[in-house]
């Protein structure tokens, strides 16, 4: 499977409650359930305004599926294509 990056523009995100963010995190979890193994949610961070989340999938469509059926906005989505970090970049 391939690394995704996905942008997700959500305003107020960075305020939302624990409560309100367990209860995205639920919804994305059960799309992903449906889904099978085709997609596989890794980690996200939450801004201010946009949630930036890592998925695992064979291709674009899967994620497009997945934020349909989640219900939440894919506002750009990019492939991962090499990973950079203090102990292996020049």
């Amino acid at each position: 499977m391939k690394k995704y990056v996905i942008e997700r523009d959500i305003p107020g995100a960075g305020k939302m409650t624990p409560a309100e963010l367990n209860g995205a995190s639920k919804k994305s979890r059960e799309a992903l359930a449906s889904m099978g193994s085709k997609v596989q949610w890794v980690q996200s961070y939450v801004t201010d305004d946009k949630l930036y989340c890592v998925y695992l999938a064979h291709n674009e469509e899967e994620i497009r599926n997945h934020a349909k059926a989640a219900g939440v906005p894919a506002t750009r989505i990019s492939q991962v294509k090499t990973i950079i970090d203090p102990l292996n970049g020049n």
